[in-house]
């Protein structure tokens, strides 16, 4: 290989490994999808074919996947830290930016589940599984309210590395809102962000079980239902949304509560509005399609 061979291997190394870095924050922004970036980027479909038939020139599509992995890991870890902090001290704020961040995304993947077309039975099935959704949120919540998540346990950490990963597989579904509505989106930051192998470690394996077993499966769902599939995935995701809006304020672990003072008001409508900007700038981004600049696949 020559030098400018050389150039162009680690020019494509480092441009897939920034790739990963931004693919990496749709896993822990609410509102925001792993598998939007990834398919902004051109990755996802690549990503879908080699863990839905992994033996399959497995060894190239490891090499070509490693920085994509490398990226994702060093975004969620540094990202992760930085959410952590402002959670902790910001908690209704940042919430409001996350519910922006869903509403900024949502015009736009309503137009995309109707690409190939959309029929009255599209909206039943949307108006079915938000109905569905909420009224399973609010059963979930009387349970939370008694019993919070036990967040020594390890179930739970593989639980989240299960819901972050969905995120990679169904693009437009963002599972962090679920983390936020199970009251370990913050906590859950935080280790990760310290590096705590505790969690890390079974958030991962619970992320790599997940797709594994689910990309294949989704893959066809789509291919055989894709406008169902993806009304049915806004469905899910209006309720979500509707279930974290902190209605009046937020009641801490104290029992004390955090009101809305004209301050905070101006405060959670900013931060709202420029969530919007982001989710919807996001939306904007997956629809010019950013090619791979590889002919792995």
């Amino acid at each position: 290989m020559g030098s400018k061979g050389y150039m162009k291997g680690m020019f494509s190394w480092f441009f897939r490994l920034t790739k990963g870095i931004v693919i990496g924050t749709g896993f822990i922004i609410p509102g925001v999808s792993g598998g939007v970036f990834a398919a902004i980027f051109g990755i996802y479909e690549p990503m879908i074919r080699f863990f839905g038939n992994i033996t399959k020139d497995f060894w190239k599509n490891v090499t070509f996947f490693l920085p994509v992995g490398m990226g994702g890991l060093i975004s969620i870890v540094l990202i992760s830290r930085i959410l952590g902090d402002f959670f902790m001290v910001a908690e209704v704020p940042m919430v409001w930016f996350f519910i922006g961040c869903v509403l900024g995304t949502l015009p736009l993947l309503y137009k995309k589940a109707g690409e190939k077309g959309r029929k009255s039975r599209h909206f039943m099935v949307l108006m079915i599984s938000c109905v569905m959704m909420f009224t399973l949120l609010m059963f979930m919540k009387d349970i939370f309210a008694v019993a919070p998540m036990p967040l020594d346990r390890y179930w739970v950490w593989l639980l989240a590395g299960v819901l972050m990963a969905l995120g990679a597989i169904v693009p437009g579904l963002s599972p962090s809102n679920f983390l936020l509505y199970m009251g370990i989106y913050g906590v859950l930051m935080e280790r990760i962000g310290r590096v705590d192998f505790g969690v890390l470690a079974p958030v991962l394996v619970g992320a790599g079980a997940c797709v594994l077993l689910l990309s294949k499966v989704f893959d066809q769902l789509f291919q055989r239902a894709y406008a169902g599939m993806y009304h049915f995935i806004i469905g899910i995701i209006a309720a979500s949304t509707i279930m974290i809006i902190p209605w009046g304020g937020k009641v801490l672990d104290n029992g004390g509560v955090v009101s809305y003072d004209l301050g905070l008001r101006g405060i959670c409508i900013v931060v709202c509005f420029l969530g919007a900007l982001l989710g919807y700038g996001m939306g904007v981004l997956e629809n010019s399609r950013i090619p791979i600049d590889e002919t792995l696949f």
